[in-house]
This record gives C-alpha cells, structure tokens and sequence, in this order.
C-alpha cells in the first residue's frame, strides 16, 4: 500500500522539516510513503475565500485517481483515537487499497467538491492548527499507527 500525504501549500516550513522527515523516513519501514506538496493557485491572494477553495479543488480532482482512497484532513471529520487509526489503516490494506491520500487542504479549508469526493473526513482535533503543524501531527500519528499495528513499544497505552 502507498500512503501519500498532500498539503496545499509552500514548501514545509524550518521548524517542523526535521520531524516531518524522520517520522516519514519512520513510515518507510512499513509503508510506501511521500509527500505532494501542492502549489497555491496563481494570485490565491487576490481571490475570495470560496474562489480559492474552488480553484484549489479543481487543481486537486485533476491529480485524484478514481481509485485512489481519499481521507481529508478537516475539523468537521470524525476523530480517532490512535489504536483505531492503526486499525482503520490495516482495513484499507486489507481491502486492497492501493493509494491512501491524506489531504490537508488550503488555508480556508477544502471546498464541498473535495468534501464530497472524500472517501473520509479525519479530524485531529477540535482545536485548529497551523497548517505545518498538521503536517508533523499527520506523520507523526500514521506513524504511531504503524507500531502500533506490528506491537511495537513506540505507543503506550
């Protein structure tokens, strides 16, 4: 299984870089892992919030897959705890799923088209955090998941 995580955005930023690299080096052991980092659209600030979200969305179904398994990354999604997003990420591969797509969205959010096209909606929290914070959250969690899946002594209970 290919686990690809996609963040709309810049490149990441110096003080999360580090720990993004080595929890996604991490993964490897397990799964095939990297990141996309999406461009922001072409005079993003000049649009409104909705315009951009729109503009981002078309940007994204144009690389999506049909069957590529889409979980967005949204405030609104369900939460999990971590013993269940070990055993979520065990059922995609257990399914068959050959790409799994973590998305973090722009910095207004995905647009309803992308929500649609979600195969899961996640939540880290309730709480909102920066967009480079996410990204560190997200491989540090898949990878948490991933011990926690071969009963490894990185997650305590």
């Amino acid at each position: 299984m290919n686990i690809q995580f996609w963040s709309v955005g810049k490149p990441h930023d110096t003080y999360v870089q580090s720990g993004v690299v080595e929890f996604t080096r991490r993964i490897q052991n397990y799964f095939s892992v990297e990141w996309i980092i999406i461009k922001p659209v072409k005079n993003a600030a000049t649009l409104s919030a909705s315009a951009l979200k729109k503009a981002e969305a078309t940007l994204l179904l144009n690389e999506l897959q049909t069957e590529d398994y889409l979980i967005l990354l949204d405030e609104r999604g369900q939460q999990l705890t971590s013993v269940v997003l070990a055993d979520f990420l065990q059922q995609r591969a257990n399914a068959g799923h050959k790409k799994i797509i973590f998305l973090i969205g722009g910095a207004f959010g995905a647009d309803n088209v992308i929500l649609k096209r979600a195969n899961f909606v996640w939540s880290l929290s309730k709480l909102v955090f920066p967009h480079m914070l996410v990204r560190l959250i997200l491989a540090e969690q898949v990878y948490r998941a991933c011990t926690i899946l071969k009963n490894e002594k990185y997650h305590h209970h």
